[in-house]
């Protein structure tokens, strides 16, 4: 019995759930642009329970191999990622850059040392494209979709469509989706008007994650 994956996966929670907390305080500090500012208690339980459950998801999806590396550091900044956009409608450089160039390097170390060159390639074009058509959509719309929108959706297309396109339609699909729903149930309690704008960042995340879940299988070398 291969035994790998699941000691993998609980290192991977015991790592999210010490840098859960630090998680947490990078997004309060990122959020406010304050670097004194601190999160609260239950923020930092939740924070490190996501970061978790997010590192163990990564180590079961990849297994020992250098892909994994790079899914556990988009995971860890999708989780500052998505808790700086809903707080302040923002999605940093300084969080979202990192983690795309962590990734890359972690596909071409996994096409270097296992020979997935193809799935490397087809995650770079369908990035590549997501950034020109997010890009153009930006362009005519910026009030609608933000540049920091624009640079998450090439670093997902890039994550996904590593994985086949199917993955990466079903991630975007997915996300969308859930934007709208949160969009309209927002609408509909008050708490929001047709005219607000609503943090893309986190349902595209979510849709991803759901994605990877349920269809996401590493390519064989």
């Amino acid at each position: 019995m291969d035994v790998s994956r699941p000691v993998l996966a609980g290192i991977a929670v015991v790592v999210g759930l010490v840098l859960g907390p630090c998680c947490a305080r990078v997004a309060a500090r990122l959020a406010t642009r304050d670097a004194t500012a601190r999160s609260t208690p239950l923020r930092d339980a939740l924070v490190g329970a996501l970061t978790a459950g997010l590192l163990c998801a990564a180590a079961l999806l990849g297994g020992v191999r250098p892909l994994t590396a790079g899914l556990a550091w988009v995971a860890a900044a999708a989780v500052v990622l998505g808790a700086v956009d809903l707080t302040a409608h923002r999605l940093p450089d300084r969080v979202l850059l990192p983690a795309a160039a962590a990734f890359t390097a972690a596909l071409l170390a996994d096409a270097a040392v296992l020979g997935t060159w193809g799935a490397l390639a087809r995650g770079a074009l369908a990035g590549g494209l997501l950034y020109l058509v997010a890009a153009a959509a930006a362009a005519v719309s910026p009030a609608a979709l933000g540049y920091g929108d624009v640079k998450l959706l090439a670093l997902l297309g890039l994550v996904l469509g590593w994985f086949g396109w199917g993955v990466l339609i079903a991630g975007l699909f997915l996300g969308l989706l859930l934007g709208t729903v949160v969009s309209v149930v927002l609408v509909a309690t008050r708490r929001a008007s047709w005219r607000s704008t609503v943090p893309l960042g986190p349902p595209l995340l979510a849709g991803a994650v759901l994605a990877l879940a349920v269809g996401g299988v590493p390519p064989l070398p």
